[in-house]
């Protein structure tokens, strides 16, 4: 019954407590819970359209000072395969992406301790003179090291890169905003109270981002639930996050290892999403973690979009997981859900419809 009473105070627009989260999460059906999130859905997009962008992730260096737990990615800079990326290769990068019809750029590295500020500057300012393109980019680690490595305050920071050319911030580096947690999977890493206060200072001066969440480390259900919290009371201040977007840890080739979170607990994890961030409109479904088959099931658990059809996409490949998506394959997975398919922009504008 109390499972029923929760799902009722959404259907009555309500707004639910964390602790009507952690039941769901801990008792709730999972049919039951993807037609109420499908409910949801519908009611904030009541046109049917899910939809996806066409960009380029764009791993500047691999570099990295933070050795996460998790990660597969990062290289120490003696490794033979550690990298940074020269300008002529990413705006390479990028004018391939516009040939396919991209419309946004996502720059995002290690935290390298070679590179300060006048490195973003001049590699955004550059490119904004010569293409027509949204950038982006920069996680709240990043933003956070430029400012420490710079002696300047996160806003100032956040202002030059602005100033440059930034145009918004995906949220990579969140992971869980626990800091029990974080101490476990990615201990020199940014607090959760830092990952906030950059984002908070985002918004506050023009730059929209995105909120995510990394799903099946150590984590706790009740961990899960504060994240969102987290997440939502910052979207109440600021109005500033376009969307959530929920993926799955992968355990291969990395120091933490353990085992791959299972896709049902995945969907039971957006679809509760999908209820408790009432003010964040746009849900992502991971088909990069999970697979096409699942994609296409986010779409019926409180989904509307399914993120980009990934040009290029080096991190979580790292581990071992590889699932490649074509324009014509997103458009065919959308119109098999009974969706209409929309490529949309950064900030879920509506570029073209695939009929």
């Amino acid at each position: 019954m109390k499972v029923k009473d929760t799902l009722e105070v959404v259907t009555d627009r309500g707004r639910l407590t964390p602790d009507d989260a952690l039941t769901l999460l801990e008792e709730g059906d999972l049919i039951d819970l993807g037609r109420a999130a499908d409910t949801v859905r519908r009611e904030k997009h009541p046109d049917g359209v899910a939809t996806f962008i066409i960009d380029r992730n764009i791993n500047y260096t691999n570099i990295c000072r933070n050795r996460c737990r998790f990660c597969a990615f990062y290289r120490e800079p003696d490794d033979p395969k550690a990298y940074v990326l020269d300008q002529s290769t990413i705006e390479r990068k990028i004018a391939e992406m516009i040939d396919l019809g991209g419309t946004q750029v996502m720059l995002q590295g290690g935290i390298n301790p070679d590179l300060h500020l006048d490195y973003y500057t001049n590699m955004f300012s550059s490119i904004k003179a010569r293409f027509d393109v949204r950038i982006h980019s920069l996680s709240p680690p990043e933003i956070a090291y430029i400012a420490e490595s710079e002696g300047i305050a996160v806003r100032e920071a956040l202002s030059a890169l602005k100033a440059a050319g930034l145009d918004s911030l995906p949220g990579g580096g969140a992971e869980i905003l626990v800091d029990s947690v974080r101490g476990k999977v990615s201990p020199h890493k940014v607090s959760s109270e830092t990952w906030l206060h950059v984002m908070e200072e985002a918004h506050a001066i023009g730059l929209k981002g995105t909120a995510t969440m990394m799903l099946g480390t150590v984590e706790t259900m009740t961990d899960r639930v504060q994240h969102l919290a987290k997440i939502r009371d910052l979207q109440d201040r600021t109005g500033g996050f376009m969307s959530f977007i929920p993926w799955t840890y992968q355990p291969g080739n990395t120091e933490l290892g353990g085992r791959s979170m299972s896709s049902l607990a995945y969907i039971k994890m957006l679809a509760v999403s999908r209820l408790f961030l009432d003010n964040i409109d746009n849900i992502q479904g991971s088909w990069v973690t999970q697979g096409k088959d699942i994609g296409q099931l986010c779409l019926s658990f409180g989904a509307n979009d399914l993120g980009s059809v990934m040009i290029e996409e080096n991190v979580v490949r790292a581990t071992g997981v590889s699932y490649k998506m074509s324009v014509d394959e997103m458009v065919r997975m959308i119109k098999s859900a009974g969706r209409i398919p929309v490529q949309r922009d950064t900030e879920f504008n509506l570029v073209k419809t695939h009929c």
